[in-house]
């Protein structure tokens, strides 16, 4: 809650003269009865001290009252919530193309970083070619195969720190969620950079590591220039300066790993290419606009996929791990099932992921319950479009709201409940065809890297609960109950997991 009353003191101050005292009323004329409903807000401020710290569960609710479709105005920022999967495939269906910009916040504005992410960049040629570049060349199904043996290493590193850390006999248990962290950080930096670059017995981490948090905690903060634009020169929470700081850091760090990695590919030329390898090969004899892609936006697509990848990966196995906690029976069937499937005494292989249904319906229902990012990464109208007999002006925001979506009873049977069940005799899927279950969006802009991080989550959580029996203390049910979340550039659980390892009998 601390974040609202920052924004308020900093709207008051600034902004308090210009606001009426009195609630908006609808506008009379024919534009503002073709505009979507919603709740009335204040002049200035709009809806924004409406939405509370949980603003996806708090406009979820605002469906009965208003329907598929709700129109909100955060700040001075028109903005579109899309709450039903019918309203989402006609916007993915239909309009993909008008909503196809995304909106920036503005500490992504830093050193070009939404001009040269695929996530953030504009809907164009630049976007197009590195987008055939990552789903041809990077993030294909023989790609990631290729690399099968790196998330083998990286995981069983992970199973042996937290087989480490149990051993010790820790009071309150193990922060799993950290260790789960670092091993999709190492992953990621050996797809990327062929090289290692965390470990628990850093405390701090590599440089990199901790530059790379310190961005995912300032991009994860609320500021209030999002909501204002004109504030965007005082920038009076200062995150825009601290993050051009931050950010001139790490590129050069990252400038370091790339030049250390092309000497290292001169010196010593490998069979198997990693991602850096593939991208520089491809820029270089592509004809398309992957040729003129500069150092510096290199730099920023390896961060890119840094601050996709990690910390989704921690999020949603702490998720799972805390809704297999809370059902005992669905841990037992997945359990029961690696034991069938893999054999005690047997290390789990991505290769046995389709041979595990029981596991892969845990996988999506708690990306059903618990969406990494509930609103999706924020798209923007590109033009005026007549959207379900409604009028969305240009440059308006649209959140899709994917918890709500996921928790719809109309689309699910005991919608709120966790079952993983409801999948074993489905072929919904989360790769975007199925618009009651978007965690990673749909459309043109779908996520990229949907193929890795399905056999990440999947060979990450199946090896923890095959390698482990998992408890947690008095204490640790209480806070495995409290499911309030925190902000950032994920959903994270606000009170941190913590579970108590036993390594299985072999």
């Amino acid at each position: 809650m601390d974040w609202i009353y920052t924004l308020f003191v900093c709207c008051v101050a600034l902004l308090a003269p210009a606001a009426l005292l009195f609630r908006l009323r609808p506008r009379s004329g024919s534009s503002a009865s073709q505009l979507p409903p919603g709740p009335k807000g204040w002049p200035v401020f709009g809806n924004m001290f409406d939405l509370g710290p949980m603003p996806h569960k708090t406009i979820a609710g605002l469906r009965s009252a208003y329907g598929q479709v709700v129109w909100l105005r955060i700040g001075s920022i028109n903005t579109m919530v899309v709450q039903t999967a019918e309203a989402a495939a006609v916007l993915f269906k239909s309009h993909d193309a008008s909503f196809a910009e995304r909106t920036i916040i503005e500490v992504m504005r830093a050193h070009g970083f939404d001009r040269a992410a695929l996530s953030l960049a504009p809907y164009g040629p630049y976007w197009r070619a590195m987008k055939r570049m990552m789903t041809a060349e990077m993030l294909s199904q023989r790609r990631i195969g290729e690399t099968e043996a790196i998330r083998r290493r990286c995981v069983a590193d992970m199973v042996e720190w937290i087989g480490n850390a149990a051993e010790t006999g820790q009071t309150r248990g193990i922060h799993v969620a950290r260790f789960v962290f670092l091993a999709s950080f190492n992953m990621l930096a050996n797809l990327m950079l062929s090289r290692d670059l965390v470990s628990p017995e850093a405390a701090e981490g590599s440089e990199f590591h901790s530059a790379m948090l310190e961005l995912m905690n300032c991009s994860g903060t609320p500021n209030i220039v999002d909501l204002f634009p004109f504030l965007r020169r005082i920038d009076p929470q200062g995150l825009r300066r601290k993050i051009d700081r931050g950010m001139e850091k790490t590129l050069k760090i990252v400038a370091g790993f790339v030049e250390r990695r092309r000497k290292e590919m001169k010196s010593n030329p490998s069979s198997r290419k990693d991602f850096l390898e593939v991208l520089l090969e491809y820029r270089g004899n592509s004809d398309d606009e992957c040729d003129q892609i500069s150092d510096h936006q290199l730099h920023i697509i390896i961060m890119e996929v840094f601050l996709a990848g990690s910390e989704t990966t921690s999020s949603t196995i702490e998720w799972a791990m805390v809704e297999l906690l809370r059902h005992p029976a669905a841990m037992s069937a997945a359990k029961e099932e690696l034991r069938r499937v893999v054999g005690e005494g047997s290390r789990f292989e991505e290769a046995q992921i389709d041979d595990l249904p029981y596991l892969q319906a845990v996988v999506k229902e708690t990306l059903r319950l618990h969406p990494p990012v509930p609103f999706l990464v924020p798209r923007r109208a590109i033009r005026e479009v007549e959207f379900m007999s409604y009028r969305i002006p240009e440059n308006t925001q649209v959140f899709v709201n994917a918890w709500a979506i996921g928790r719809d009873p109309r689309c699910w049977e005991e919608a709120g409940e966790f079952k993983p069940e409801r999948f074993l005799e489905s072929r919904t899927d989360y790769k975007g065809h199925n618009f009651e279950l978007i965690p990673f969006g749909a459309g043109r802009r779908i996520c990229a890297g949907i193929p890795l991080a399905h056999r990440m989550l999947n060979l990450v959580l199946g090896s923890l609960l095959h390698e482990f029996e998992w408890g947690v203390d008095e204490v640790g049910e209480k806070e495995m109950a409290d499911e309030r979340e925190r902000m950032g550039v994920t959903v994270r659980k606000l009170v941190p997991l913590m579970v108590i390892a036993r390594r299985c009998s072999t």
